[in-house]
C-alpha cells in the first residue's frame, strides 16, 4: 500500500496530537498526554527552543487514514540534530520513510548525527525510548509499544546512553542507616537545610538557579537556566510540587544542593483523557486527593559539595516529610543517566528497585 508523507500544517495539527489514541487504543496502561503540553511544545510563543531553533513535523498516511507521525528540530549551535514525538502503527516500512524525511531534513540543515526519540526541550520531559517498565507513566514520561525498539533500531539506530526510573516503598525504606548517615551532616552548623516557600518564591528561583548552573556546567548537554524560565515553572508546578517535599541545602550560608519532587499527577491525569478543559480541572481536583505515589524529578549538588553527606541530609528531611502523610505507597525516582552511577548506586542503597527504563539512540547520517 502506497504511503503519503505531509508536513504538519495548521489543517493537520489535531491529526498530529490524535494520533496517540489510535495506537493506544487497545493498551490499559496507556495514559494520554495532556493535549496542550503536546500543543505547547510546537508553539513558537510558549517553547523557547524556537529562540534559538527550528522543528518540522511530517504525518504519515495510508489509503487516506493517519499512521504515523514524527518531528525534527535542531540548533545552530548544537552537534546534534534532534527527533522525536514519534508514533507509527506497526510497519516498518511507514517507520523507514518517517526517520527518512526527518533525517534529510537535518542533514540539508548540516547534521551529521541524530538523537532520538528526544524533546524540543529539557531532558526531563518527552525523552527517550521506554524499554522496560511497561506500566504506569508518569506525567510528561515518554510511553510506546514494545515494537517501537524494533522499529528505530532497524534504522540503524544504536545506544547513546540510557535512563532508569527507580521506585521505593517508604515502609522498607532503612531509616535506621540512613539517619546514623545522614547525622554528621544534619548535625553540622555550616549546613541548613529547608524546604521550599512558595511565599519566598524569587529567592528560592534564585537559588535554584545558581546550584543547577553549578552542578551541571560540566555536563555535555549543559545549556544555563534562566531565572525567568525557571518561575514560570515554578508557578506551574506549585499545585503539585507540596512545600514540604522539596528541599534546598545552604553551606555557610551559599546555596549547595535540591532535590525537587512532585506529585504522580498522571494517577489523576489518566480520568481525564488529555484535556485540561473545565471538566478535565474538575475531575482532575478530585482524583488529586487520591494520588497515593511521588515523583522526584531533579536532584543536585554543586561540585564543591561532592561526598560531603548533603545528599542524605535531604533525603532524610524529604523522608521525614513525607512520613507524615499517610497515604503516600511508593516515592519514583527519576531520571537517572548511566553516565552517573554514583546516583545510581544511592537510590540503589535506599532500597530502590528500577522500575523503568528509557534509551536514548544516537545515528550517524
Amino acid at each position: 500500500m502506497s504511503i503519503e508523507i505531509k508536513e504538519v500544517s495548521q489543517a493537520e495539527e489535531n491529526a498530529f496530537i490524535q494520533l496517540p489514541y489510535a495506537i493506544y487504543k487497545n493498551n490499559p496502561d496507556f495514559i494520554p498526554h495532556i493535549e496542550s503540553d503536546i500543543a505547547a511544545t510546537f508553539d513558537p510563543s510558549k517553547n523557547n527552543y524556537f529562540e534559538e531553533g527550528q522543528i518540522k513535523r511530517w504525518l504519515a498516511y495510508q489509503n487516506n487514514q493517519c499512521v504515523g507521525r514524527i518531528a525534527a528540530g535542531f540548533k545552530p549551535n548544537e552537534e546534534d540534530g534532534r527527533i522525536g514525538f514519534f508514533e507509527c502503527i506497526d510497519d516498518q516500512s511507514v517507520c523507514d520513510q518517517l526517520f527518512t524525511v526527518a533525517e534529510k531534513w537535518l542533514k540539508s540543515a548540516g547534521k551529521q548525527r541524530v538523537q532520538a526519540p528526544v524533546n524540543f526541550g529539557s531532558r526531563d520531559s518527552f525523552w527517550g525510548l521506554m524499554i522496560t517498565g511497561f506500566k504506569r507513566p508518569s506525567y510528561r514520561e515518554s510511553f510506546n509499544p514494545r515494537y517501537y525498539q524494533t522499529l528505530i533500531e532497524n534504522q540503524g539506530y544504536v545506544e547513546d546512553f540510557k535512563q532508569t526510573t527507580s521506585e521505593i516503598d517508604p515502609k522498607i525504606f532503612n531509616h535506621e542507616r540512613f539517619s546514623k548517615l545522614a547525622g554528621r551532616v544534619l548535625q553540622n552548623d555550616a549546613y541548613e537545610f529547608k524546604h521550599l516557600d512558595y511565599s519566598k518564591i524569587d529567592q528560592f528561583a534564585d537559588d535554584f538557579v545558581y546550584i543547577y548552573n553549578k552542578a551541571w556546567e560540566n555536563h555535555d548537554f549543559f545549556k544555563p537556566l534562566k531565572k525567568e524560565a525557571l518561575l514560570l515553572e515554578m508557578k506551574k508546578m506549585k499545585p503539585i510540587a507540596p512545600e514540604k517535599y522539596n528541599w534546598f541545602v545552604y553551606a555557610n550560608g551559599e546555596p549547595a544542593g535540591f532535590y525537587i519532587n512532585v506529585l504522580d499527577v498522571n494517577q489523576a491525569f489518566k480520568h481525564v483523557n488529555g484535556k485540561l478543559n473545565l471538566i478535565g480541572k474538575l475531575k482532575f481536583l478530585w482524583y488529586r486527593k487520591k494520588i497515593d505515589r511521588i515523583r522526584g524529578i531533579v536532584f543536585g549538588v554543586i561540585p564543591a559539595y561532592h561526598n560531603k553527606g548533603l545528599e542524605t541530609g535531604m533525603i532524610m528531611n524529604f523522608y521525614d516529610s513525607i512520613s507524615e502523610q499517610s497515604q503516600l505507597k511508593s516515592a519514583e525516582l527519576s531520571w537517572i543517566g548511566d553516565f552517573n552511577p554514583k546516583m545510581q548506586s544511592m537510590f540503589n542503597s535506599l532500597g530502590a528497585v528500577t522500575s523503568k527504563e528509557h534509551m536514548t539512540y544516537a545515528k550517524q547520517i
